[in-house]
C-alpha cells in the first residue's frame, strides 16, 4: 500500500521544486545573457568588417587616382626627355624594376624632375676646351691683323687723306681682333650647351691680345 504523504514530505518537495525553478531561471538568464553577448559581438564584428571594407575601397580609389597622376607625370617627363634629346623614336617610359614599389613614387618623380632641370640648364665649359678657346682668340686676331695690314697698305698706296685715315682704321680693326674670337667661342659654347662664362672669355681675349701684340711687334 502507498505510504501517505505527510506534511514534511510535501514541504520538502515544494522546496525542491522551488530550487529547481530558481536554477532553471538562472540558467535561462545566463543563456539569454550569453546570447545577447554573442549577438553584440557578432554585430561589432560585422560593423568592423564593413568599416574595413569601406577603408579598403577608399584606399583603392586613392591608389588608382595616385597611379593615374603618376602615369601622367611620367608621360610628361618622358616627353620632355625626348624633346631635350631630340629623339622622337624612343619607346615608352621605362618600367620600374622589381622591388621598387616600396619607394614613394612622388620622391622618384621629384628626383627625375631635378635631373631633367639640371640637364636642361646650360653648364660651364670645362677646362679641357681651353686650347680651343685660345685658338678662337688666335683665329680672331690673325684675320683682324691681316685686314689692318691691308688697310695700311691701301693708305700708303693711295696717299692723301686715305694715308691718314686708313692707318687709324687699321689699328682699330687690329685691336678688335680678340673680340672677334668671342664669336667663335660662343658657337663652341652653344654646341656644347654651355654658357660663355668669364673664364672662357678671359682665355679668348688673353690669347687674342697676346697674338695681336706679337704680330704688331713682328710687323714693325
Amino acid at each position: 500500500m502507498n505510504q501517505p504523504v505527510t506534511s514534511e514530505t510535501y514541504a520538502a518537495q515544494l522546496r525542491r521544486l522551488a530550487e529547481l525553478t530558481a536554477r532553471v531561471r538562472e540558467q535561462r538568464a545566463e543563456a539569454h545573457t550569453w546570447y545577447e553577448r554573442q549577438c553584440a559581438a557578432a554585430e561589432r564584428a560585422v560593423a568592423d568588417a564593413a568599416e574595413q571594407v569601406r577603408l579598403a575601397e577608399e584606399e583603392l580609389i586613392a591608389a588608382r587616382e595616385e597611379q593615374e597622376r603618376v602615369d601622367a607625370e611620367v608621360a610628361h617627363l618622358w616627353q620632355q626627355v625626348r624633346t631635350r634629346l631630340g629623339v622622337r623614336r624612343l619607346a615608352g617610359p621605362p618600367v620600374p624594376a622589381n622591388g621598387s614599389g616600396a619607394t614613394d613614387p612622388q620622391l622618384l618623380l621629384g628626383r627625375a624632375r631635378d635631373l631633367l632641370n639640371r640637364a636642361g640648364q646650360p653648364g660651364e665649359l670645362p677646362g679641357s676646351v681651353n686650347p680651343l678657346l685660345a685658338l678662337c682668340g688666335v683665329a680672331g686676331a690673325v684675320p683682324a691683323y691681316a685686314l689692318g695690314v691691308g688697310a695700311r697698305a691701301l693708305g700708303v698706296g693711295y696717299g692723301g687723306d686715305l694715308a691718314v685715315g686708313l692707318p687709324v682704321l687699321a689699328l682699330v680693326v687690329t685691336l678688335c681682333g680678340p673680340l672677334v674670337g668671342l664669336v667663335s667661342a660662343r658657337v663652341l659654347a652653344d654646341r656644347r650647351h654651355a654658357v660663355l662664362s668669364p673664364r672662357p672669355i678671359l682665355v679668348v681675349l688673353g690669347a687674342g691680345l697676346l697674338t695681336t701684340a706679337l704680330l704688331l711687334v713682328l710687323g714693325r
